[in-house]
């Protein structure tokens, strides 16, 4: 009789003492938001080139990242035509999904990598500082763009400056696909971007 309820105990007990395996975990989740400029300084049409933008999106644990990216070429570059209204830069802009792992994030200093993948345009216009340029470029009609695709990988070093925000440092590859513009080229606007991204202002809650 001592045997039969031993085994009994033994055969309800493993049940409860075995933790079950699920594909999130049962521990809770924590959520942050974050957001901020990024400045990249990168080669097109073989000149100095400075890409402003910024990234924002949403961070699950401290660890993984969804949201999107969005950059714009700032400075004046020429472009390999003359446009068809006498414009001799390239305009230039690009964004999509952006996604980040983030290595032990709690550390002072640590590692992430990062991609954005989507799409973008470009096309020609005037300098920044012409002013006839102005009127151009508020004449949507006017505009001649060639879209095409772009997949950014990168990685950072990234300094936890206070527990709400963060900034960093890194590089990225910009590859481009399907451009078919006057002003420019695939191989002329993709490369190697130095990234100073300034970021994550936080606002966390829990699972």
């Amino acid at each position: 009789m001592k045997n039969i309820i031993l085994l009994f105990t033994l055969f309800f007990s493993i049940p409860a003492l075995a933790q079950e395996e699920t594909l999130l975990g049962t521990a809770e989740i924590e959520h942050g938001g974050y957001g901020g400029p990024v400045v990249k300084f990168t080669s097109i049409n073989n000149n100095f080139g400075v890409l402003v933008g910024g990234r924002g999106g949403w961070i699950i644990n401290h660890t993984f990242s969804i949201g999107l990216a969005g950059y714009g070429l700032a400075n004046d570059v020429k472009a390999h035509a003359v446009g068809p209204f006498g414009e001799q830069y390239v305009e230039l802009g690009y964004g999509g999904l952006d996604l980040e792992y983030i290595f032990n994030s709690n550390d002072l200093i640590h590692f992430s990598i990062h991609a954005l993948i989507g799409g973008g345009s470009a096309g020609f216009r005037y300098s920044w500082e012409d002013e006839n340029g102005w009127n151009y470029r508020n004449d949507t009609m006017h505009r001649d763009y060639d879209p095409f695709f772009v997949i950014e990988p990168g990685a950072n070093i990234d300094l936890n400056v206070t527990d709400w925000f963060r900034t960093s440092a890194g590089a990225s590859y910009r590859h481009v696909s399907g451009l078919s513009s006057k002003a420019t080229t695939n191989s002329d606007i993709s490369g190697v971007s130095e990234e100073v991204p300034v970021r994550e202002f936080n606002s966390r809650t829990t699972l």
